[in-house]
């Protein structure tokens, strides 16, 4: 017995079937087969675009961003209650600071808080673990361009003489600023943490450092320990020594660890100021005074900020124990 084989074609061609219907049924069966063919070749191509897709790295249009979080650390908003400023603490506790309520920790207090925390969070991990950090913000309900506009009148203690300027950055508030630390700043964290109250730090750089220093010579039982880095614009006879003297009279005593840095390259009378600063207290035979001034070798006021830090971080460390 014979078995002929016949295709689609020959099929339709040799049944009983009209020509006209025939060719459309042809047609019929090759779009059928197109679209098959046209199925599989997509499937195809979307199958190694996938692949493709898989081993590349994800564009910035497809990654979703998280905020960096710092461990243990907390931002408490907080307010001027004599001006009703709106300002806010970055707030770092150390490691275990829960697991035992009896211990009372160092804590340093730092002004300019956004630019200072990261590397002051950095070295204290290792140099200090046991000392919680407070970073004091800039006014943070005032309208300006400049973020930090408010450090210009929180950090100084005179007013301009130029009022377009006064006006813009409202010059000497350190009194008020001062007030706020001690009365507002200061209570809130010792009545929230378990802080030793004798062993209060400041950290200030710049003009900050030049807070410091208004905060050593009028209300010197702030802090113990003082950290002035880089002070501008303080040390001129017409004012500082003035408010020296004053302390003097209300306290026979300046009970304080003082630690002083300049850059080597910064303005000659800044340099001259810093290096006399040092001796003029010396001068005055303050019994329980511990000092130290420190000259950033090959750097201007930028570049002497990041080596005071953590070299004064090193000197800190002495006296948190």
């Amino acid at each position: 017995m014979t078995i002929k084989h016949c295709t689609i074609q020959d099929y339709l061609y040799n049944s009983q079937i009209p020509n006209t219907t025939k060719t459309q049924t042809m047609r019929n069966y090759y779009y059928i087969f197109l679209t098959l063919v046209l199925g599989l070749l997509l499937n195809a191509c979307n199958t190694r675009n996938q692949k493709v897709k898989d081993n590349e790295s994800p564009t910035v249009e497809t990654i979703q961003y998280k905020n960096l979080e710092i461990p243990r650390t907390q931002v408490i908003p907080i307010k001027d209650t004599q001006s009703d400023r709106q300002y806010e603490l970055y707030i770092k506790l150390p490691e275990g600071y829960s697991e035992n309520n009896d211990i009372k920790y160092p804590v340093l207090y730092f002004t300019d808080a956004m630019w200072h925390f990261e590397i002051l969070s950095g070295s204290t991990e290792y140099l200090m673990e046991n000392i919680i950090l407070v970073g004091i913000s800039w006014q943070k309900d005032i309208k300006s361009t400049i973020p930090h506009i408010s450090r210009f009148g929180d950090y100084t203690m005179t007013k301009s003489t130029n009022p377009e300027h006064q006006a813009k950055y409202q010059y000497g508030q350190a009194s008020n600023h001062l007030n706020f630390i001690r009365n507002d700043v200061i209570k809130y964290v010792e009545n929230n943490y378990q802080t030793d109250p004798n062993n209060r730090s400041y950290f200030g750089y710049s003009l900050g450092g030049s807070f410091g220093a208004y905060i050593l010579f009028t209300q010197p039982n702030t802090f113990k320990n003082y950290i002035l880095g880089s002070p501008t614009t303080l040390f001129d006879n017409s004012y500082i020594y003035e408010h020296e003297s004053i302390t003097t009279l209300k306290q026979k005593d300046l009970n304080a660890n003082i630690f002083v840095s300049i850059g080597a390259m910064e303005n000659e009378d800044m340099i001259e100021q810093a290096k006399g600063f040092i001796p003029m207290l010396k001068s005055k035979n303050y019994t329980n005074l511990s000092s130290k001034l420190e000259v950033i070798e090959s750097a201007d006021h930028s570049r002497a900020f990041p080596m005071t830090a953590l070299r004064s971080m090193y000197w800190l460390s002495d006296f948190t124990k």
